[in-house]
Formats: structure tokens, C-alpha cells, sequence
């Protein structure tokens, strides 16, 4: 059974028990969370497909931990004239896991 739901404007395909990394949410640690905007549904070959959600439908979540992503480094250079930028960052995550699919 798997599911695809929108979380922080992301489309992602989830299954029950599964840790996924999220753009950074705004809930505390050992929150729980639901998303209602669940497009597609997958129950043992019997797939419901929403326009453009399933209404009803809704991904129970529990917030894990909040971390940075690891470095992205963006390196800039102009040939012949002696341009050279260098420039990265880390980007705010927060582990979710899946806990149900309703």
C-alpha cells in the first residue's frame, strides 16, 4: 500500500513505516501531523486516482527530528577573466515518519 501526498508543496510516494526527509516544518519534535492532499492511492492493486485530491483521504505523520541537509556547494566562473565565486549552503530538513494511510 503506498500512497503520493503533497507535504510543503512536495509531491512524495510514501508507504506505511517509512522515514522520509521533508523541507523544514514547523512543528516540534514527537508532533503529529496529517496531510489531507493525498492524490493517489494504491490499496493492493486497487488504485484511486483524486482530481486533484482524494477527499477523505489523509497521511498520518509523526515529526522524528529536525537536521541540516549536507553541504551544496555552487562554484561560479567566468573564463579568461579571472572570475571565481565560490558560494554553498545547507539546506533545513525535518525527518517525518510515515505512520498510517487513511
Amino acid at each position: 500500500m503506498y500512497a503520493i501526498v503533497e507535504i510543503a508543496g512536495l509531491q512524495f510516494k510514501v508507504q506505511k513505516e517509512q522515514k522520509i526527509f521533508v523541507n523544514r516544518l514547523h512543528h516540534e519534535e514527537g508532533a503529529e501531523l496529517s496531510f489531507d492532499t493525498v492524490m493517489l492511492k494504491d490499496e493492493d492493486g486497487n488504485v484511486t486516482i483524486g482530481t486533484p485530491a482524494i477527499a477523505g483521504a489523509s497521511v498520518k505523520a509523526k515529526v522524528i527530528k529536525h537536521i541540516k541537509g549536507e553541504k551544496v556547494l555552487v562554484f561560479k566562473k567566468k573564463r579568461r577573466k579571472g572570475y571565481q565565486k565560490m558560494n554553498g549552503h545547507r539546506q533545513c530538513l525535518t525527518q517525518v515518519l510515515i505512520t498510517d494511510i487513511l
